[in-house]
C-alpha cells in the first residue's frame, strides 16, 4: 500500500485495471486548466466562422451558444467517459464516491446530469442574468429574484473558497459540484513509482538565475563611465601648460573616439573632443570625466584658437 500527497491510500495490485488510484493535487488542477484552455478554443474557432458576418450578430446570443458548445463537449467526454478532455489526456477519470466498492464504479446518470446542471447551468445563469433583470421594475418579482440570486452567488463563493482550503489540505474534490455530488478525481491506470533526478533541474535553474541577475545589472553599468575611467588609468597623465601649437595638433584626435574631431569643444582641459561624442557621455553620465586627463567636466564649449601659419608650415 502507497501513500501520495492527495490524504488517500493508494489501494491496488499492480496490473490491475480495476484498482482505484487517487490524483495528485496537481493533476487535478492541471486538468482543469486544459479543459479551460480547450473550451476557449472551441469558442475561438466557432467565432472564426462568423468573422465576414455583421459585427454583433452573436452578441445576443453569446451565452447560449456557450452553453450549448460546452453541453456538446460534456455529451462526448463527462457523459460518455466519465472524464473530461483534460483529464483523458492526463489518464484521470470520474469514480464515484459514493459507492463503497473497493474497485472503480463510474458516474451515475444522474450525477453525470447534476454535472452539466451545476457547470454549464452554473455558467450560463451568470452570462445571462444581467439581461435578464434589465429595465424591470424595482418592487417586481425579478427585482426580488436578482437580489436572491446574488445573495446565493455570493455564498456559493465563499463555500468554493472553504471548499478549495480543504482540497489544499486533503487532496480531493478540487470543486464545490466534485463533493456536492460525490465525485472524485481517480487515476484511470496504477502510477508507477518514478526515480526523478533533481541534478540537472538543480543546474538549469542555478544558471537562469545567473542569467536574470545578470540581465538586471548590466543595464545599471554605466560602460561609457567605466571605460572612460579605465583609459585615464593606463594613459599618462598631462599635468604640464601646452601652447596653442600643441593645441593645434591635438586638434587632430578626438580624446574619445580617435578620429578628427567633428565640431570640436573641450570640457576645460587641454584635450579636444567631437561635439556629438563629448554631449553624448556627458548626458549619461553626469560626472563624466577627461580619459587622458581625468579632469570632470566643467563646461562644453567649442574651442578657439588663434594659431599662425607658421605653426601649420612647420607640422
Amino acid at each position: 500500500m502507497l501513500v501520495d500527497d492527495t490524504g488517500g491510500d493508494m489501494h491496488f495490485t499492480e496490473g490491475s485495471s480495476s484498482a482505484v488510484t487517487p490524483v495528485l493535487r496537481i493533476s487535478q488542477l492541471d486538468a482543469f486548466e486544459l479543459d479551460t484552455a480547450l473550451e476557449q478554443l472551441v469558442w475561438s474557432q466557432f467565432t472564426q466562422c462568423f468573422q465576414h458576418f455583421k459585427p454583433g450578430q452573436l452578441t445576443h446570443f453569446e451565452p447560449e451558444i456557450k452553453a450549448f458548445l460546452q453541453l456538446l463537449l460534456w455529451r462526448f467526454t463527462i457523459y460518455s467517459q466519465s472524464a473530461t478532455v483534460g483529464q483523458s489526456l492526463l489518464s484521470i477519470r470520474y469514480k464515484n464516491d459514493l459507492s463503497q466498492a473497493q474497485k472503480y464504479q463510474p458516474m451515475s446518470r444522474q450525477q453525470k446530469l447534476w454535472y452539466a446542471l451545476c457547470t454549464i447551468g452554473e455558467k450560463w445563469l451568470q452570462e445571462r442574468s444581467p439581461d435578464l433583470f434589465t429595465n424591470r421594475p424595482t418592487e417586481s418579482a425579478f427585482h426580488k429574484a436578482k437580489y436572491l440570486i446574488g445573495i446565493i452567488s455570493g455564498l456559493t463563493k465563499v463555500a468554493s473558497l472553504l471548499n478549495f482550503l480543504i482540497f489544499l489540505q486533503k487532496g480531493r474534490f478540487p470543486t464545490l459540484a466534485e463533493r456536492f455530488l460525490g465525485i472524485r478525481a481517480v487515476f484511470s491506470r496504477p502510477q508507477g513509482i518514478r526515480q526523478v533526478g533533481f541534478e540537472y533541474m538543480n543546474r538549469e535553474l542555478l544558471w537562469h538565475g545567473f542569467a536574470e541577475f545578470l540581465i538586471f545589472l548590466f543595464p545599471l553599468i554605466n560602460t561609457r563611465k567605466l571605460k572612460s575611467r579605465l583609459c585615464s588609468w593606463f594613459s599618462p597623465l598631462d599635468g604640464f601648460k601646452i601652447s596653442d601649437a600643441t593645441l593645434a595638433r591635438q586638434c587632430r584626435e578626438c580624446a574619445l573616439c580617435g578620429e578628427w574631431p567633428t565640431l570640436p569643444h573641450t570640457i576645460g582641459c587641454d584635450h579636444v573632443f567631437c561635439y556629438y561624442c563629448i554631449k553624448s557621455y556627458s548626458i549619461s553620465d553626469m560626472y563624466f570625466a577627461c580619459p587622458k586627463c581625468a579632469l570632470e567636466v566643467q563646461k562644453v564649449e567649442p574651442v578657439k584658437l588663434q594659431i599662425e601659419m607658421t605653426d601649420f608650415n612647420k607640422s
